[in-house]
């Protein structure tokens, strides 16, 4: 009987190894968490260990990914990535071109990020950073403040982050215009009013109020917004980002901040994080941030224990995993 190894490490904690193992009596699974920090910390012994284990896995899931992980682990059949994104294990051009399946757990946090979404969108309008101002000043200066309901809202890309923040911007009572890579026309989605194919991106910026990123990042989407893109988008808008950061080009967004060419933009992803001291995006009053948390919610490690558990089930019996990512689109 041949053995199955997995080795585990991040979400899926040790705590979660003797429900692995009972899932079939030939898995030997292993936690590698520390070992992954004393082999970046320049541990000689962790590396030579981490080598002989990697040497023989089969399975492979957790966020973190060792170096060099494809020429280490030449019986590697499977990678579950702990997170939506996989960019980052796609930039190795052997895994790309490889028979390893990749497995990603797009869709099981999703309300999470949707609801940030919603509060920067609130924030914006209600001017929540304004009051909180008059607050520590000891100011009280009432103003106008707006809505979202009858505005436009503008998702790019239409997966299960997006769909999410779709349902709930219509319970806002907006208008919802969305792009998807494979759409080829543009028409209506269950919670879109409009779907348009990503070669009408301006469209939807232009006619957008609120412009939100769920896009992945794949070499299409790098820098999918720049200049160009701040130059048709409303004076008014609040740019939110809950993808990945270099999906924006973060020097033009500064400068489109800094001369109000946009309103404001709120970002919980950057393009380096954690994001550098010296970036010009810290000082700058209309940019909303908080440090990529909007996945970061109480159950997220038993829902993600929950959904690798279901795949190595699917994955000992021959069937179909949920969650494969296609290498070639990156998603």
């Amino acid at each position: 009987m041949e053995p199955i190894n997995v080795l585990v490490n991040d979400e899926i904690t040790e705590d979660a190894l003797p429900r692995i193992e009972a899932i079939d009596p030939r898995i030997n699974a292993l936690h590698i968490g520390k070992l992954l920090t004393a082999e970046t910390e320049g541990d000689g012994e962790a590396k030579e260990l981490l080598d002989r284990l990697l040497s023989t896995a089969e399975v492979y899931a957790g966020i973190r990914i060792p170096a060099q992980l494809f020429s280490r682990a030449p019986n590697l059949k499977w990678i579950q990535v702990t997170r939506a994104g996989v960019d980052r294990v796609l930039m190795d051009a052997e895994f790309r071109k490889s028979s390893i399946t990749l497995t990603n757990v797009a869709g099981v946090h999703s309300y999470g990020p949707a609801e940030l979404v919603i509060q920067a969108c609130l924030v914006h309008v209600k001017g929540t950073l304004e009051c909180a101002k008059q607050k520590a000043a000891k100011r009280w200066e009432p103003f106008q403040t707006g809505t979202l309901r009858g505005k436009t809202m503008g998702i790019v890309g239409y997966g299960n982050i997006g769909q999410r923040v779709a349902r709930v911007a219509q319970a806002f009572e907006m208008r919802v215009i969305t792009t998807r890579r494979s759409t080829k026309a543009p028409g209506k989605a269950r919670f879109a009013d409009l779907l348009l194919p990503i070669e009408q991106l301006n469209r939807l910026l232009s006619e957008s109020d609120f412009v939100v990123l769920t896009t992945p990042l794949t070499p299409d989407t790098y820098h999918l917004i720049g200049p160009d893109q701040f130059s048709v988008m409303k004076r008014d808008a609040l740019l939110v980002n809950v993808s990945r950061g270099p999906t924006i080009d973060e020097a033009a967004l500064a400068l489109a901040l800094r001369s109000k060419q946009i309103a404001a933009a709120a970002l919980d992803v950057f393009e380096t994080e954690p994001l550098p001291q010296n970036s010009p995006l810290w000082d700058l009053p209309n940019l909303i941030y908080s440090p990529h948390i909007a996945g970061n919610v109480p159950a997220y490690p038993l829902m993600v224990q929950d959904l690798f558990v279901h795949n190595l089930e699917q994955y000992v019996k021959g069937g179909r995993l949920d969650g494969i990512v296609n290498k070639k689109r990156g998603y």
